[in-house]
């Protein structure tokens, strides 16, 4: 009997239907006429054990335990599903094959390794599992992905990275939440300080944003436009703006802006009814590429600026979409290729597309599919791929709004690689007029490429050196005499950073390089995925919010008061990305077989050991006075763990979880 081992109930469905019929379904397992029998988990079915369970007296929460590192992980049973346990134990046993079906991440394969592991599989069988990656659960894809099994222990290194991530998150939440929840508590804060590799990061990044803005101060500055002609009796034909001479240095901050307008003023003045000189005109013909497909975190960015979805929701909505519609292939994806066999599905896809979605017919009709994009690339594809639409064919009016909205995004862009690239010229000319250089630029369209299959035309971005940008310049050669009508100032402000929303804190975990402080890390980490995963990074926003350091202000993102006395109380180094940035680079090399295990888990250990020692001397007194929202009412069939567990020491808290 060959047993396939699923994730969830849904990709197990799935499976099924594509084996032999008919077919006799069980408690927690379907069997096929063949013999074959697909089971699932349930998602985690195994968690890791909390502290008393290595020590009775881990119950206390106490600064004296800590740090608490276990000499051997122990993993126990959930609670909700060791009934499925339960099941999955007695199909192993009479199994002559074990299939692992696990979701196609690194979360994935450690969920379903564990279970077997936990089981006691003796080494011989263990060699002998087979692995089934499936991304779309279409009958088509599912039969595909059943004839292309790999060997299981192909992806040993991605089950251990996943493991040392768990075990390290549990390593650092569970002893800093403990230690500085104990200190929360001489402050008079009975609620749990939880602190996470990753959540407190992000807090510390909102933070710091809204101490940005709450101590800007505005500055006046001025800019001077030459209005040029191309000759004395001409109308204007186009304006240059002035670039400040190192003499101006003295007059300028640090970003190059002129603050004193005496300056400026004698510029405009000087160049008003004066000869002017073509001095360099530069015209460069640039493509650009259509944007690869999403993985989730670019779709996430994507719908909260076009839908105004929040990370969780736009999760919800693809894991809909995914499992219940089998509309679009695996979401929790974090790679933007496609293996170069999935052209061969082009049309069936697009002809899904133009079936679903009206919206999107005319993207299809224009659509050149002898075209290919940058994005099919095997040697980019690893256990899972972009996130794309599949061939099945419906109507999208049946769907949920945002359910709608979801789908025509990822749709769009999946067309978007049958079109070509964008193409347009950039023009910048310098002119010199009464000793002062003034510069011009212009973008002209020479063909639309994919931005005609874009719902509205992207304004056009400024061609360098921060100038403003226009449609056009006449045709202009060095050494060409211009004529100068006037000079005018624009008097501008200096604006604050924005507040973060859910678009732009997910473009910070996403590109966290910019925040680091390190410049050898951040250039190391500009290739990485950054804060958290794209399977954890909507779970550590809204814990944010749930443990109420975080609030929303409209589309805002702000820090409450609570999580700006907790950021300045840590510290400095548990508030920064580097440290986490840096797990995510070295857990990335474990997938890739360039560092092991121990290496990895080895320092954290040692650096726990300080960071605990720091929290006992903690000066705890910016805490002293916080008030709490009053939480909202929970039912007793809705309450969770962490729920039953926001007074430190009298139940068990999972700390670690997420990040």
């Amino acid at each position: 009997m060959r047993l396939f081992v699923a994730e969830k109930p849904s990709l197990g469905r799935a499976i099924a239907a594509v084996l032999p019929k008919p077919q006799q379904k069980g408690e927690g397992f379907i069997r096929a006429a063949n013999g074959d029998v697909v089971s699932w988990c349930i998602g985690h079915l195994l968690e890791q054990a909390e502290p008393d369970a290595y020590d009775p007296a881990y119950k206390q929460w106490r600064l004296d335990h800590l740090p608490i590192v276990p000499q051997q992980w122990q993993l126990q049973a959930k609670a909700k599903t060791r009934k499925q346990l339960s099941v999955l134990r007695k199909l192993v046993r009479e199994a002559d094959q074990l299939v692992h079906a696990g979701d196609p991440d690194r979360e994935g394969q450690l969920l379903v390794d564990e279970v077997f592991d936990f089981l006691k599989l003796s080494k011989s069988r263990k060699q002998q599992i087979q692995r089934c990656l499936i991304s779309d659960l279409n009958p088509g894809a599912v039969k595909k992905a059943l004839h292309n099994l790999r060997p299981n222990s192909d992806f040993t290194a991605l089950s251990v990275s996943a493991l040392a991530r768990s075990r390290a998150d549990w390593l650092y939440g569970i002893n800093l939440t403990r230690a500085f929840s104990i200190k929360g508590r001489q402050a008079g804060v009975t609620a749990v300080l939880s602190v996470g590799r990753v959540q407190t990061p992000v807090l510390g990044l909102v933070v710091r944003r809204d101490e940005d803005i709450d101590n800007f101060v505005a500055k006046p500055f001025y800019e001077v436009f030459a209005q040029l002609a191309l000759a004395a009796d001409q109308a204007i034909a186009f304006q240059a703006r002035w670039l400040p001479s190192d003499a101006c240095a003295p007059h300028q901050d640090d970003d190059g802006r002129v603050l004193n307008r005496k300056l400026a003023e004698n510029v405009a003045q000087r160049i008003q009814q004066q000869p002017a000189l073509v001095e360099d005109v530069q015209r460069k013909n640039k493509n650009q590429f259509a944007p690869l497909p999403y993985n989730l975190s670019a779709l996430q960015i994507d719908a909260a600026k076009a839908l105004g979805m929040s990370a969780k929701q736009v999760l919800d909505v693809c894991q809909a979409l995914y499992e219940k519609h089998q509309l679009i292939t695996y979401p929790r994806s974090d790679c933007r290729y496609l293996p170069k066999e999935h052209l061969n599905d082009r049309a069936a896809v697009a002809g899904a597309i133009d079936h679903n979605c009206r919206d999107l017919k005319d993207v299809v009709a224009r659509a050149d599919f002898s075209l290919r994009s940058k994005a099919w690339n095997d040697a980019k594809v690893d256990a899972h791929h972009a996130i794309i639409p599949t061939a099945k064919q419906t109507s999208v009016d049946k769907l949920g709004s945002r359910e709608q909205g979801v789908y025509r995004l990822i749709a769009r862009q999946y067309l978007l690689q049958f079109y070509p690239p964008f193409e347009y010229a950039d023009t910048r000319v310098d002119v010199r007029i009464g000793g002062g250089l003034f510069r011009a630029n212009a973008r002209e369209t020479l063909l639309p490429g994919w931005k005609q299959a874009m719902p509205q035309p992207s304004s056009a971005k400024a061609a360098g050196d921060g100038d403003e940008v226009q449609s056009q310049l006449p045709a202009l050669q060095p050494g060409q005499a211009l004529w100068c009508h006037e000079g005018c100032i624009r008097d501008k402000h200096t604006q604050p950073p924005a507040y973060f929303n859910d678009a732009t804190l997910l473009a910070a975990m996403t590109g966290i390089s910019r925040f680091v402080a390190d410049k050898t890390l951040q250039q190391t980490l500009k290739e990485t995925d950054g804060l958290g995963t794209e399977a954890t990074r909507a779970s550590i926003i809204e814990l944010l919010f749930n443990r109420q350091f975080l609030r929303r202000e409209g589309k805002h993102i702000r820090a409450t008061a609570l999580g700006k006395a907790l950021i300045a109380a840590l510290p400095a180094s548990t508030t920064l990305p580097d440290r986490t940035a840096l797990w995510e680079q070295q857990l990335s090399h474990i997938c890739q077989r360039q560092q092991n295990y121990q290496g990895f888990m080895a320092p954290l250990e040692q650096e726990l050991n300080g960071l605990i020692n720091e929290a006992r001397n903690l000066d705890v007194s910016q805490l002293s006075g916080i008030r709490l929202e009053q939480p909202k009412k929970v039912s007793r069939k809705r309450r969770t763990t962490s729920a039953r567990t926001t007074k430190p020491g009298r139940r068990r808290t999972k700390a670690s979880a997420g990040g």
